[in-house]
């Protein structure tokens, strides 16, 4: 009798242990999908702005189209710093929130009194942030391996 329950405790134990190394493994596969999601939408956010940057100067339509994906930009950084972190990952997304302090940083700039300083745009550092982030992708898609 004892050894029946020696072995179902043992059984119960490792089966237990097994659950939280694939829960970590899962929360990692999806930190990483969230990431790569995020970058990609960075990337995205630049090449579709670059070409607005010039439009806007001259066009209230396109400095507002410009407003509202810088606003909407913001809100993506807020919502992926609030992201679960796998222990894994703690350290590529502490830099990554540092990047995107910088990102919000620019972001805020630009959008001075709730309206788009275009010059403030094509000074700051807020393409080369972005590029910046998405120079760590490499890394984040190691973790999902």
């Amino acid at each position: 009798m004892k050894k029946f329950i020696s072995l179902l405790l043992v059984t119960t134990l490792l089966s237990l242990s097994g659950c939280s190394f694939l829960e970590e493994a899962n929360n990692s596969l999806n930190y990483v999908n969230e990431s790569t999601e995020y970058i990609n939408e960075l990337s995205t956010f630049a090449e579709d702005t670059s070409s607005l940057v010039s439009e806007a100067a001259n066009n209230s339509e396109a400095k507002a189209e410009l407003e509202s994906q810088l606003t909407s930009l913001k809100e993506n950084i807020q919502e992926y710093n609030g992201i679960e972190v796998p222990a894994l990952a703690e350290d590529i997304h502490q830099e990554l929130k540092a990047k995107n302090q910088q990102l919000e940083e620019a972001v805020n700039q630009v959008l001075q009194n709730g309206e788009v300083a275009i010059d403030q745009l094509q000074q700051s550092e807020l393409y080369q942030t972005i590029a910046d982030i998405t120079g760590l992708l490499d890394q984040i898609e190691q973790l999902g391996l």
